[in-house]
């Protein structure tokens, strides 16, 4: 009787580890944690989000700050003339200097318009596979997005996506022209 009843509360503390242990990984898988710092190179990795879309099998990942709703419609978002972009050097994902003034410029006008909310793509150029020019796009998206908030933008109007290499403003094969496409482009729309 004691072996039996030491077999059966064996199996329920094995049973409640592995239940445990899956709502863990529910959490890591949820929650927005890759995040980088204002700066960097991109050594690797794979876009979060692996959905096929239409456009060739290219994915689009897309982010946001933690706290802030549901994700918006990218179609929603309009082009303004008082937000610019900023461009990054060939696999990098740091701000330059001359594109924190940008962005400190960027950040001025979203304080003096609190109604709106800001959707940042990053993009990459056509060099490297495509997963890994869509994690660099996410990743030159949070980099703007972190030196945003870090001026005083709230991060819950800041949305992100990356297109990676599937959006070039040019389409020529040489370095001038993918230094164009090295980017992180801001559209906003109001609440």
């Amino acid at each position: 009787m004691v072996q039996r009843c030491l077999q059966i509360g064996f199996l329920l503390t094995l049973a409640s580890l592995m239940v445990l242990a899956g709502c863990a990984k529910m959490m890591t898988t949820t929650s927005d944690s890759s995040a980088p710092g204002a700066g960097g190179s991109l050594d690797g990795g794979r876009a979060a989000d692996g959905s096929r879309t239409e456009d060739g099998g290219r994915t689009a990942a897309m982010g946001q700050a933690p706290g802030s709703p549901a994700r918006p419609d990218p179609r929603e978002f309009t082009v303004t003339a008082v937000l610019r972009d900023i461009h990054f050097e060939f696999d990098r994902y740091d701000i330059r200097p001359e594109d924190a003034r940008v962005l400190e410029a960027n950040a001025e006008s979203l304080k003096s318009n609190p109604s709106w909310r800001v959707l940042i793509e990053g993009h990459a150029d056509q060099r490297g596979t495509s997963e890994y020019n869509l994690a660099l796009g996410d990743r030159r998206a949070k980099a703007s997005m972190n030196y945003l908030v870090s001026q005083g933008v709230r991060a819950s109007r800041i949305s992100v996506i990356s297109y990676g290499e599937a959006r070039p403003v040019c389409e020529q094969m040489s370095e001038g022209c993918w230094s164009q496409n090295r980017r992180a482009h801001f559209l906003v729309k109001e609440k």
